[in-house]
């Protein structure tokens, strides 16, 4: 192992601790900053809510910092204000995640308020109202984007009858059916140790830190903590689907198209991130921002994105373009689809984007946010302690054909989906 494999983080100077009540805690020192990092997540996303009170998940975890038994919203506020630190929740399908940062000498208030808005919210309607206005101007927002309602919309036709085809942030009529009662019940049900993760990063003892997390967290016990339900399998698309949804008034339409991906936890993950960068990332967007933006200048902006959690992921092309060129760009985008699926990668795009992805780990852990959601990531998918001194060697071991079997498993130019809103 070379010495910059040997800064990345690995098993010697990861810590990793199980409280015996669920929570692990993995922490990882960094005294060149006088400052500390936490991120974590509980099991408790938007696949408990129910599609008529779709968005409870994410509404609970914004409200969980309006109050608590023992602090009103201004005093959380001024308490994380004159320490010039910060605290914040959001939920996404599977977690309700979490991120702060302070000082290491603030390290115990921020675990203290963290611990507080975990356990003891008490969702004040007067908050809880302020919060609805901001969902309701949030959404009406996301109705008027052409781009997010291209990504929902593709969502909807990849994973249709899947919860992955649920917006998480719901709709306007199912938040306007949320009440305080729900957020209190979801926090009741949903909320508790089993299952939760924090990682710490920073100007901190491990063993300190660890011992400051039980003392605030260690005793927390939930009996009625529910089990994440399971994820259904995504049915394949059988032959490419188009929808558009329309938006008067708008002046550029986007364009979504692709198909279902990979888990994050699948083999061939690694040769799937370096084909997507092939086609859609790498440079000034690979080949669809060269054929599509660059060439034709078809496009405002063309990429493509491949996405992977702990469920089943998607691999799509988008596009922002002239209402008066959505066919055009369309069928270009097929046609680079249809060529990458037939012929794959070159071994000069393969070892351009292996080059790439080497050479940014470094800076992407240069930070403690950074090292913090790399340990997140180590715990979530199982990737194993010694995962990131490992890629290098992973990344270099993917061949131009392994990359083209990987992407013949999800990518079918007959067997699209293909999502437009504009005017």
């Amino acid at each position: 192992m070379n010495k910059r494999q040997q800064s990345l983080p690995g098993p010697d100077d990861i810590t990793r601790v199980s409280l015996p009540n669920g929570i692990t805690v993995m922490v990882r020192a960094n005294f060149n900053s006088p400052s500390v990092v936490i991120g974590g997540h509980l099991s408790s996303g938007s696949l408990f809510d129910s599609d008529e009170k779709l968005g409870v998940a994410d509404f609970t975890a914004l409200g969980l910092m309006r109050g608590t038994e023992t602090r009103p919203f201004q005093k959380i506020f001024d308490e994380l204000e004159s320490a010039g630190a910060n605290l914040s929740y959001g939920a996404g399908a599977h977690n309700t995640g979490f991120s702060g940062r302070s000082l290491s000498e603030d390290l115990p208030l921020i675990l203290t308020l963290l611990a507080d808005t975990l356990r003891h919210p008490i969702f004040p309607p007067e908050e809880i109202e302020r919060l609805r206005a901001q969902f309701m101007t949030s959404l009406a927002q996301r109705a008027e984007d052409t781009a997010d309602m291209a990504s929902i919309t593709f969502d909807q036709i990849v994973f249709e009858g899947h919860p992955y085809a649920r917006p998480e942030d719901g709709w306007p009529e199912t938040i306007r059916a949320i009440q305080r009662d729900d957020l209190a019940n979801f926090h009741r049900r949903c909320y508790g140790p089993r299952g939760m993760v924090i990682a710490l990063v920073g100007a901190v003892d491990p063993k300190n830190a660890v011992e400051a997390v039980a003392k605030v967290l260690g005793d927390w016990s939930n009996p009625e903590q529910l089990e994440t339900p399971a994820l259904p399998p995504v049915k394949p698309i059988k032959k490419t689907v188009t929808r558009k949804v329309k938006i008067p008034g708008k002046s550029q339409a986007d364009l979504v198209i692709g198909a279902s991906g990979p888990y994050r936890k699948d083999p061939d993950y690694i040769a799937d991130t370096l084909g997507n960068s092939a086609l859609g990332q790498f440079g000034l967007g690979g080949r669809i921002g060269d054929v599509v933006r660059e060439k034709s200048g078809l496009a405002y902006y063309a990429s493509s994105t491949l996405n992977a959690g702990i469920g089943p992921g998607s691999w799509s092309v988008s596009a922002g373009v002239n209402p008066a060129n959505i066919q055009k760009a369309r069928d270009l985008i097929c046609r680079e689809i249809g060529l990458f699926v037939e012929k794959g990668i070159t071994a000069e795009e393969l070892a351009d984007s292996q080059s790439n992805f080497i050479g940014r780990l470094p800076l992407s852990l240069e930070s403690n946010s950074g090292v913090a959601n790399a340990l997140l990531n180590i715990e979530r998918y199982d990737l194993g302690m010694d995962y990131y001194r490992r890629y290098p060697d992973l990344v270099r071991a993917v061949t131009p054909e392994q990359i083209l079997s990987a992407v013949r498993k999800y990518l079918d130019p007959e067997r699209l989906a293909i999502a437009v809103a504009g005017p």
